[in-house]
């Protein structure tokens, strides 16, 4: 009633433009020259003229000439690429303005340097050129008329020219632009206007768009990660008055930004967050300039958005003082395992809440914006992995009475193998998966609102500190129950919300989805470079049934159950939220689509796309509702984070403290077991505001990698202890050894993605190990309750 009550009193959404332009004027160039090209290189507008070249510092109230090399005349320049950054010249001689070599421009003590490329392999008229990270691509058309699309790749050892398939229909190109790993150029139409093509290495060209106007000729620049900014004349006739457009690569769609307005120009180029244009001066003596930057403002929090935040962290603390004045506090089993009480569906949620993080609540969204519904592949599989898991996997190591499951190792093979591989596990949890729970979701608000990076980390993690160190594992898991409530409540509403404000409503969501085919979900295809079910089924083996076991943040909540029955009745529920907690998820990031497909004014062209579902949350939610739902991403990050500080302490507790202290008294060790929550707690904290001062995409794979590196020697100890009886420690202290070594050789050599990292250790460890141990003699003790052939006492 609530949600009904909310949507009939939002009205309806203005389209005005989220992101205007702010207009500048630059010093004029006083010449008579004709302008060849304009560029921006190493923070320096450059201008190149028949008569030389010229430079504007920023700031500078007059423009400064540059010397330039004797060896090539600037009248062979044929057409100048750039992106803001880096420049090439595209050369030719003759009457007809072929181009036939290309040169890099960079500035070195105040002159100009041209470096050559790779000549081109056959001259071309009209070329124009576009720039990504690895590669330089030209198009033009040759002598006969026919059209030609050439690359470079600069990530080859001998860089050279490769053709690749030009665009249907032929005629030259009047503008070429790199973006989202895609080529787009602008064609004229044979109906007239202009049309925008799309080029990837799969499918090849395709349709993207039709433009709103004449796009004029080499305007387009990369702006963002799924934008390109263009001047768009309104009129069919060259000269007329030309808006600034953005073309959203992902939905298609065109949005004028208002603010600026760029009429007659003669040459443009990027610009900090916007465009730089030329135009000729009215008595033909100079050259004007203009520029206009995208405005990209900050979205501040309601006060009511903030009273649902903070009643939030408080009834988070209130569960965990409740459970702290509640408890007598004198019993490990209490702390670490909730007594061992917790009902199984409260632990099925729980786990669900720990596997779903902050990351997830972005990413996900943001995946299926950008793409489709292939990943969701990866829930369902995991369905089919997590049955395995809860008949074979969790009864085993629920019969043991464990606190830490690194127990089982000492139990099964030795105790120097147990410290060693509950140490490493800290190490991961705290240095790579904690740090980067708290940093991401903190970045994402603080880009979108007045939340900075430090007061959100700070705010996450100090309350999941408080309230984890008072109410221990009972107030980890009843505050998950409660975080799933208001995660998943509140990206239900988004998605009502979403579809709510679209003029057809429900009709016009699913018809969009469809026509994109958004919602395509499994790929059988053979190909290991996308998103495969095959590639899933891989993944899902050695990612959910091979490493559950050793996942103590997870496995520390079945643990918390009443019995064994109860313990696999909790993975049953984990697995039935699953499948629905996805498509939510997914259908946030379709949703997303056909919203933005039809308002695109509504988009920020600055953002990454990982942004797109929390500028949604602060540019179109009602007041309050905001509120809910950054709770909502809170409540992802400090799920997980509950979980691993929990986990984490019991670890150092269980596996160290009451192995090394003497004399020890359970309130002892109680007491220490808090004051490791807070000092887990602190440290990832402190490693998620130093993480935030490096690259986010670079911090997410060390994460990955570290998790492969360290993780899988032991995943596969796991497995080789459960599934044979022929395993013995030395075999599997070898095994571990040898994993870790070899795949930290793959990961040197960078011979495979860092995702394979713990599939290949995983394989290697029960491979190696499994070998090792027929060197070295059977175990002799009774492994009854130690492996999955539950029925023989011995394995000799």
């Amino acid at each position: 009633m609530l949600l009904l009550l909310l949507l009939a009193v939002v009205g309806p959404l203005h389209a005005e433009a989220l992101t205007p332009m702010r207009a500048q004027t630059l010093p004029s160039l006083n010449t008579e020259s004709p302008l060849i090209g304009l560029a921006r290189v190493q923070g320096r507008a450059i201008a190149l003229t028949r008569d030389g070249a010229w430079s504007l510092e920023e700031g500078a109230s007059a423009w400064a000439p540059l010397p330039w090399p004797a060896q090539t005349k600037v009248s062979e320049v044929v057409s100048l690429v750039q992106d803001g950054e880096r420049a090439y010249l595209l050369l030719g001689q003759g009457a007809q303005r072929m181009a036939t070599q290309v040169v890099q421009l960079s500035l070195r003590d105040g002159a100009i340097v041209l470096r050559p490329l790779a000549p081109l392999p056959l001259a071309l008229r009209d070329a124009r050129g576009a720039l990504s990270a690895e590669a330089f691509y030209v198009a033009g058309t040759a002598g006969d008329g026919t059209a030609h699309l050439l690359q470079l790749n600069f990530e080859d050892e001998r860089p050279h020219w490769a053709p690749l398939t030009p665009w249907p229909g032929g005629g030259a190109a009047s503008s070429l632009v790199a973006q989202t790993k895609a080529l787009f150029a602008v064609v004229p139409a044979a109906s007239g206007g202009d049309r925008v093509l799309r080029w990837s290495a799969e499918p090849g060209w395709t349709e993207a768009s039709r433009a709103p106007g004449r796009v004029v000729p080499g305007s387009g620049r990369a702006i963002g990660q799924a934008h390109i900014l263009y001047l768009v004349e309104e009129g069919a006739e060259a000269g007329a008055a030309a808006k600034i457009a953005t073309y959203q690569t992902i939905t298609a769609s065109w949005a004028t930004l208002p603010g600026a307005q760029a009429a007659h120009s003669i040459a443009t180029a990027a610009w900090p967050d916007g465009l730089i244009w030329a135009q000729a001066g009215a008595d033909g003596r100079e050259i004007a300039f203009a520029s206009a930057q995208v405005q990209s403002s900050k979205l501040r929090l309601h006060w009511l958005d903030w009273v649902v935040i903070v009643v939030y962290l408080a009834g988070m603390i209130g569960i965990g003082l409740y459970f702290y004045l509640r408890e007598k506090r004198s019993s490990t089993s209490n702390f670490f395992v909730g007594g061992r009480t917790i009902p199984f569906w409260a632990a099925g949620i729980s786990l669900y809440a720990a596997n779903t993080s902050s990351i997830s609540f972005i990413a996900i969204p943001a995946k299926a914006f950008e793409t489709n519904w292939q990943y969701m592949a990866n829930n369902v599989i995991a369905v089919f992995g997590l049955m395995f898991v809860a008949v074979w996997i969790v009864p085993l190591l629920r019969r043991l009475d464990l606190m830490s499951v690194f127990s089982y190792l000492e139990t099964r093979f030795h105790p120097s193998i147990r410290m060693l591989a509950s140490a490493l596990c800290v190490f991961v949890q705290i240095g790579s998966r904690m740090s980067v729970i708290l940093f991401l979701p903190a970045l994402a608000i603080a880009t979108i609102t007045g939340i900075s990076v430090f007061w959100s980390v700070i705010l996450m993690g100090g309350f999941t500190i408080v309230y984890t160190a008072m109410g221990g594992m009972k107030a980890v898991i009843w505050t998950d129950f409660v975080q799933v409530i208001v995660k998943m409540g509140g990206a239900i509403f988004a998605i009502g919300f979403m579809i709510w404000s679209l003029r057809g409503g429900f009709g016009e969501f699913w018809s969009a989805a469809m026509a994109e085919n958004k919602m395509h979900t499994f790929d059988f295809s053979f190909d290991l470079t996308k998103a495969t079910v095959w590639g899933f089924i891989f993944l899902v083996l050695f990612e959910v049934v091979l490493t559950f076991p050793k996942d103590q943040v997870l496995m520390q909540r079945t643990l918390s159950t009443k019995s064994d029955r109860e313990a696999g009745r909790s993975i049953w529920a984990f697995a039935a939220i699953m499948i629905p907690g996805g498509i939510i998820f997914y259908t946030i990031g379709t949703a997303l689509f056909v919203y933005y497909k039809a308002n695109p004014e509504r988009m920020n062209p600055l953002l990454p796309i990982d942004a797109t579902f929390p500028m949604f949350i602060a540019a179109e939610l009602p007041v309050g509702v905001t509120g809910l739902i950054i709770a909502g991403i809170f409540a992802a990050a400090m799920a997980t984070l509950s979980g691993i500080m929990n986990s984490v302490a019991t670890l150092i507790s269980v596996d160290f403290y009451e192995k090394l202290a003497k004399n020890r008294t359970p309130k002892q060790s109680v007491f220490f077991a808090e004051i490791m929550t807070v000092v887990v707690g602190l440290v990832g904290i402190a490693t998620a505001l130093v993480l935030s001062r490096f690259d986010i995409h670079s911090l997410f794979d060390v994460s990955i990698e570290l998790a492969g590196l360290l993780g899988g020697g032991f995943a596969g100890a796991y497995t080789l202890g459960m599934f044979t009886r022929r395993a013995n420690s030395p075999g599997v202290a070898i095994g571990i050894g040898a994993s870790i070594v070899l795949t930290l050789v793959i990961w040197s050599f960078d011979m495979v993605h860092p995702y394979f990292y713990l599939a290949i250790s995983i394989l290697l460890c029960i491979v190696i190990g499994y070998v090792a141990s027929l060197f070295f003699p059977a175990p002799t003790r009774s492994l009854k309750g130690l492996t999955i052939y539950r029925d023989r006492a011995s394995d000799v």
